[in-house]
Order: structure tokens, then sequence, then C-alpha cells
């Protein structure tokens, strides 16, 4: 299955986020892409990051949510859109997956909230989920989730995800390397894809990239530089093997 990771710029406003994916998912649909993948809360933007942020708008998020589910129907494209989102049980950051026919198949939740967001009022989600688009199961960890709490993606692992999607921020940081090579541990220790959708940052050090099942990064963004990344999975290189014999009775 060919995928896209969508390493934009961060949104100017709401309306600009919309503007920056559906021109990321019209490079994606020319390139042929089934399933593209945009980086945290690109609708209306990510708080706390030193950028500017509009309150949100739940009125504005539903519509703009049926705007990209329309577009990704028009051209027949899987879409996982990273939001803000508030549902029955508070304010969230999720991030939807839309089928190629528009149809909006759930959302994940961001259930560990980084130490950082907590005065923003997000409320962490409960449980995972698994998606599948084209007979291909994945999941997605957002953010902190994948860099701090690596068991997010061993559940997806466990429960048949030959990919795990990882919509995430991460700009100017004092040790790149931790981020760079949690990648490659998230993929190896559970030998699946492991797909990290990064903003294009001003002097970025970590960027987008995909990590095959035995550890290579088959692609990488060029830094603070808006990118998308192409690649052909192939789903039976992801054996899950590590993540199978992983033995929960132990602990």
């Amino acid at each position: 299955m060919k995928i896209g990771l969508g390493q934009t710029r961060f949104p100017k406003s709401a309306k600009d986020g919309i503007m920056l994916v559906k021109q990321m998912i019209r490079k994606a649909s020319h390139k042929d892409c089934k399933l593209i993948c945009f980086p945290e809360s690109i609708i209306p933007g990510l708080r706390g990051v030193g950028f500017k942020v509009e309150d949100y708008n739940h009125s504005f998020q539903r519509e703009a949510l049926k705007e990209i589910c329309d577009f990704a129907k028009q051209l027949k494209i899987a879409v996982i859109l990273p939001m803000e989102w508030e549902d029955q049980h508070g304010f969230h950051l999720v991030a939807f997956v839309i089928a190629e026919n528009g149809e909006i198949l759930g959302y994940q939740t961001k259930n560990q909230i980084d130490p950082e967001e907590d005065i923003f009022g997000y409320v962490p989600g409960e449980g995972r989920k698994i998606f599948e688009i084209n007979n291909v199961k994945f999941g997605i960890v957002i953010c902190h989730e994948g860099w701090r709490y690596p068991e997010t993606v061993r559940w997806a692992a466990r429960q048949g995800a030959r990919i795990v999607f990882h919509p995430q921020f991460t700009g100017a940081v004092n040790n790149p390397e931790f981020f760079n090579n949690a990648m490659v541990c998230r993929s190896l220790e559970n030998n699946i894809y492991f797909a990290s959708v990064n903003y294009a940052l001003e002097n970025q050090q970590s960027t987008s990239s995909l990590i095959s099942p035995s550890g290579e990064r088959l692609v990488v963004a060029n830094p603070s530089t808006e990118d998308l990344l192409v690649y052909d999975i192939d789903p039976n290189q992801a054996n899950l093997l590590l993540a199978k014999r992983f033995n929960p009775n132990l602990f």
C-alpha cells in the first residue's frame, strides 16, 4: 500500500490548516497514495509550542472535518487527520481516520498528555483502536505517547497492526538523537512499520520518517522543508515477531 506522510508548515490559522491539508492530499493523490497522514493537531494547530492558535470552535472543527471528508471522497484517498475535538468526555487531541469514500471510520484520542499540555485543559482519552484501509491494519499514537509510552505501539502491534502512524510536533530539542532513535526502537521492538509525521519547523532536528520492520530508515523528510514522503509499504514485511512473543503474564 502506497502511503504519504505530509510534513507541512505550521498553519497560520485554522482555515490555513484546511488549505495545507487539501494541498498535500492533492499531491498524495497525484502520486497514487492510498493513505496520507498529517502532523499533530494540523487543524487548528497545536497549542503551547510557540505559535498563535485560535480559540477552539467546535462548529468550525465539525465543518472542517466534513470538508476534508468530501475532499478525500472526491480524490479517492484515505486520510489520517489530527485535530482538536470536543466530545461528551471533554477536550481532546485526536486523529480522525477517513476512508477513501469519505466515511469516518473513527478517531484515536491522545491518551497520554504531555505534562506541559495540562494547562490547555486537554482530557486524556480512553482506549485504543485499530483501523483498516486496503486490508492493512494500523494503529495511531500521538506525539508524546510514541516517545514516552512504547506500550501504546506494542498494543497496536499485538492487535495485528502492520504499521503505526505517529502524528507529532517536535521543535528545537537538546537531544534530537532520542527522538530519531525512538522511531527506530518503536519499529524494531515490534517488527512493524513506524511512520512519524512532524511539521516543517525552523531549526528542525527531528523530521518525518518511515522506519521499516527491521529498523531501516526508508524515507526521511528534509528538515525545515514542506515535504511529502511517499513509500509503497509491503505489509507482509511486518511479521510482528517480537510483538507476538511479548508475554504480558510476566508483568
